[in-house]
């Protein structure tokens, strides 16, 4: 009788960028802002999404599927992570160009966003305090992937 009382419904996909660490502190304002700058792609199973040694250029977001992190031409033996639907990789191609350490690669069949180091950087000047809140999120998360595997090493019975 009264829809204009509704509550507008949120895009599905900003509803998943708010479950991601690096975006949960982000306003419903700023993620539509930072939804605007993703690239939404598709890789079939088995598909190389980067290769070792390429430059850097964009940090993605696994909104369905999973990707594999393995040295280059050995998927199997080479195999470091598997990154779940929800979580992010690549992230060190937003503060830098560096070349790529692994190669990321479809485990299944993806849908991935990408946030590109050159969308970061504008919105670095046209949003700053939301390009701080995300960097400042990346900076903790890549502290915690620095520190983890020493305090899992330290509990480790001897």
């Amino acid at each position: 009788m009264f829809g204009f009382l509704k509550p507008k419904s949120e895009h599905p996909r900003i509803v998943q960028l708010r479950e991601i660490g690096l975006f949960a502190l982000l306003s419903p304002r700023e993620l539509r802002v930072v939804d605007g700058l993703l690239h939404e792609r598709t890789y079939l199973a088995g598909e190389v999404i980067f290769d070792e040694g390429e430059e850097g250029q964009a940090l993605y977001v696994i909104l369905r599927g999973r990707v594999l992190i393995c040295r280059q031409g050995q998927p199997e033996a080479g195999h470091i992570a598997e990154i779940p639907a929800g979580a992010m990789f690549g992230e060190l191609a937003l503060l830098d160009g560096i070349p790529r350490t692994a190669q990321a690669r479809a485990l299944e069949d993806c849908v991935l966003a990408a946030l590109s180091r050159s969308d970061f950087n504008r919105l670095l000047d046209t949003h700053a305090a939301t390009a701080s809140r995300i960097a400042l999120q990346l900076a903790r998360d890549l502290g915690q992937k620095l520190v983890a595997p020493h305090v899992a090493a330290r509990a480790r019975p001897l």
